[in-house]
């Protein structure tokens, strides 16, 4: 499987001035793209491309060894589903895709990755703040993405996409196809869920629940200062948590051996 993370876009919302890309700004002492490579290692996923635009060079001169590029020359008039078209020859295997700007627990991925349906969805379905314009809001029937949009009435979703979806192999060829319809039919600004929902209408997208493990994606200056005040230190407390486990584990193993 291969990992598609869309980092082409300019980021004005959160600096005012977009001097670097969004993808580099750091929290905890790593950019959220260097995060996000980290965890696709951790779940054995290697193959990762990243798709560039504003800043181009600048993610070129840093992440060169580590991932391989597709490049969006066009992203101050598009969006991230032409994004995720210019990488279609990545596809065909079967991937999984992430908006550059989510900070998430790793955890997640690995659920998302582990999961038996193919075809899935993080959504974010514990959170008691309502839905705002901003977010992208889904629906489902039977755990099954039903309708996917930001335009949707707060109070008719089941909550919030995460911005990490996985498609099979069969799955990764019926959306090509739709994004090329999309893309054909003028739909050069669309967002990449725009892709996902054409999708759910023909084809089981299973949405996986967050369990109210730590995510955020991080557009304003309001969710960056919350990325680092609290969703980072809960991610930081579930990882030492785990390893601490992980020890004392070993330790009682180690003190159960002959």
């Amino acid at each position: 499987m291969k990992a598609i993370i869309l980092a082409a876009g300019k980021g004005t919302r959160l600096d005012g001035a977009a001097v670097k890309p969004k993808c580099l700004v750091e929290v905890g002492g790593l950019t959220l793209l260097q995060r996000q490579i980290d965890s696709l290692r951790g779940v054995n996923i290697d193959n990762i491309v990243v798709v560039v635009g504003f800043g181009a060079d600048i993610i070129r001169e840093e992440f060169r060894d580590q991932v391989s590029f597709v490049e969006n020359e066009r992203f101050a008039d598009t969006s991230s589903l032409y994004s995720l078209w210019l990488a279609r020859e990545h596809l065909t295997d079967g991937f999984v895709v992430l908006n550059s700007d989510v900070l998430f627990d790793p955890q997640l991925l690995a659920d998302l990755i582990e999961c038996s349906h193919q075809d899935a969805l993080l959504l974010s379905d514990t959170d008691p703040t309502p839905l705002g314009d901003e977010e992208m809001k889904v629906k489902l029937q039977d755990r099954m993405v039903f309708d996917i949009s930001k335009a949707m009435d707060p109070l008719e979703a089941d909550g919030e996409n995460v911005g990490i979806v996985k498609f099979g192999a069969s799955g990764a060829k019926a959306l090509v196809s739709y994004m090329d319809d999309l893309i054909d039919g003028g739909g050069l600004k669309e967002w990449a869920p725009r892709a996902f929902r054409e999708f759910a209408l023909h084809h089981p997208l299973f949405a996986l629940s967050t369990r109210d493990m730590p995510w955020i994606e991080i557009d304003f200056p309001e969710d960056y200062r919350r990325a680092v005040d609290e969703i980072y230190p809960r991610i930081e407390a579930r990882l030492f948590q785990d390893d601490e486990t992980y020890l004392l584990q070993t330790s009682t193993v180690a003190l159960n051996e002959p």
